[in-house]
């Protein structure tokens, strides 16, 4: 079910609501969830989660957007500048899974707590970055104490001066570089898609919470309210 408001928050604005029957892909609970997706006048793609549910259920909803800030068709994504607020990441194993560990990114190709190419240590011989085929790991964010919206992540394309700012409540966030696209996705203007030549950041609860008890719940039960927000801050640095 979709829903056009064209004055929230000074912009256009779209919700899309679901409703999940209890038992549907063997989740407990029908989880009644909404996405709300505002495009304002600041150049800012503002995205609001809302759940709830009857039965004690899990939620951990995101969004798997590419970006290429250089534009389609403009190659690959290795000379963008990124910076991840974020001391720790969650190893994964060989299915991709995280192992339940919370490691220091110092010292590693992980850290990206000052601007670095993405594409400067994607090919070091390193066994986590062997797994991912490149970067595919969860970044675990520095929360503020309110726990309210904070910048997880920036990324500026050096040659257009584009620069894209990640803002979220969510306590981690997935940083993917293409490693699996073949060329064989279409996009807008038939443009294709070859390997690493987009992005994501998806701000989510780690991967595996159910199973991991030291990551953040994703538990939700009935009377209780899912809410999470991220803003994606679009930007030139002249």
């Amino acid at each position: 079910m979709g829903r056009q408001n064209s004055s929230a928050k000074g912009g256009q604005s779209l919700e899309l609501a679901y409703i999940s029957k209890d038992g549907e892909e063997g989740f407990p609970g029908a989880l009644k969830a909404a996405v709300i997706y505002n495009l304002t006048d600041a150049n800012e793609l503002h995205i609001e989660y809302k759940a709830t549910t009857d039965k004690k259920t899990v939620v951990n909803l995101t969004n798997h957007a590419y970006f290429n800030l250089a534009g389609q068709g403009s190659g690959d994504v290795l000379g963008h500048l990124l910076t991840i607020q974020a001391d720790q990441f969650t190893p994964v194993d060989a299915g991709l899974i995280p192992t339940g560990e919370l490691r220091d990114v110092m010292g590693t190709p992980f850290d990206f707590r000052k601007p670095t190419a993405i594409g400067a240590r994607i090919d070091r011989a390193d066994e986590q970055l062997k797994l991912g085929g490149g970067y595919d790991h969860n970044f675990v964010l520095r929360m503020p104490m309110d726990h309210g919206e904070h910048l997880a992540a920036r990324v500026e394309e050096p040659t257009s001066g584009r620069v894209m700012e990640v803002w979220t409540t969510e306590p981690g966030i997935q940083f993917y570089t293409g490693n699996f696209l073949d060329g064989k996705t279409s996009g807008k203007g038939g443009i294709t898609y070859p390997k690493r030549n987009a992005f994501c950041l998806e701000t989510q609860h780690f991967p595996d919470s159910p199973n991991q008890p030291k990551f953040p719940s994703v538990v939700l039960i009935p009377g209780e309210d899912y809410h999470t927000v991220t803003t994606y801050k679009f930007s030139v640095e002249k």
